[in-house]
């Protein structure tokens, strides 16, 4: 199937979905791009918090939550102890594993990928199918981690930035290869609300405390405009901005994380994924309040999900 069949499950507005019984196309003859001397980047940013864990009030039900997101209602939840990397895996630690295993993702399977056509030249950009309800989508051939805006992109500036373009499948091998797993939503969400009882972020209640931005969202007018006024358009660093209480950077924005939950137990297959990223704008998506959540098929990749790992205690 071509990329943005119109036959293919739109999934949230924030990430298009793949059709779940959508055929691998063939495989690309390109080798991954190579990012020499990158073993002390992939080793930098492989920093676990060690959480204790405890009974924490999950989910919300202010007035910005999502019809059907099933934030709601507002729990307790007791979660036991376990770590979670204080970064989203980056371009750098993502290669090494792709060196190690010869790991082929999805998106190099089916031979395509979502990215967002304002990142795309203008014959690209053209020339790639769009989902229809979600048109600042393209549906890129030869889009794929290493390559992330399709044919001749490269990471270069870009390798301690989040890895994008994995599916669900492609996060839960790096976990097991660096020895880890990745995190239930209670586990994400007690670690990203960082000791903060029911604040709307990780930092508190107010987005820009004191006129600074603490997050990689969208400002301006979506889908047109960023003016980029917190430093970025697109991915940033995975070091960008203070970390919260806990230690853990960018549990808002950036990039969408995937975790190992099913999004509810009546829709078999899709995957929850928590944080938002740098394409949220309060006029259509608010999704990087802590609480919020959205779901994904498992092989959707797209230029603006990543993930992060979590271990369990011994």
């Amino acid at each position: 199937m071509s990329p943005a069949d119109p036959g293919a499950v739109t999934g949230s507005c924030c990430a298009p979905a793949r059709r779940p019984a959508e055929a691998a196309g063939p495989a690309r003859e390109t080798a991954p791009a190579v990012a020499p001397g990158t073993g002390g980047a992939a080793a930098a940013y492989r920093t676990p918090v060690e959480l204790l864990g405890g009974t924490f009030r999950m989910g919300s039900e202010d007035g910005d939550v999502n019809p059907g997101d099933g934030e709601g209602p507002v729990r307790e939840v007791t979660v036991g102890p376990f770590a979670l990397d204080a970064h989203a895996v980056t371009n750098a630690r993502f290669d090494s594993f792709v060196r190690a295993t010869g790991h082929r993702t999805d998106a190099e399977h089916f031979g395509w990928s979502y990215v967002f056509a304002a990142f795309l030249p203008e014959p690209l950009r053209a020339a790639s199918p769009r989902p229809a309800a979600t048109p600042w989508w393209r549906g890129v051939e030869g889009a794929r981690w290493d390559a992330p805006e399709g044919p001749g992109s490269v990471l270069d500036g870009r390798w301690d930035h989040p890895v994008t373009h994995v599916s669900w499948a492609d996060a839960a091998a790096f976990c097991a290869w660096d020895g880890g797993r990745l995190p239930t939503e209670a586990e994400w969400e007690y670690a990203a609300r960082g000791g903060l009882d029911q604040a709307r972020y990780p930092w508190g209640d107010e987005l820009t405390p004191g006129g600074a931005h603490r997050c990689n969202i969208w400002q301006g007018e979506f889908p047109g405009t960023d003016t980029a006024e917190d430093g970025y358009a697109g991915t940033a660093p995975v070091h960008a901005y203070p970390p919260n209480g806990y230690g853990l950077f960018n549990v808002s924005g950036n990039v969408w994380e995937w975790t190992a939950d099913l999004w509810h137990p009546g829709a078999p297959g899709l995957r929850a994924m928590r944080g938002g990223s740098y394409l949220c704008h309060h006029s259509y998506c608010n999704r990087y309040r802590v609480a919020a959540r959205t779901a994904n098929t498992p092989d959707s990749t797209t230029g603006n999900l990543g993930f992060r790992v979590a271990r369990s205690a011994p």
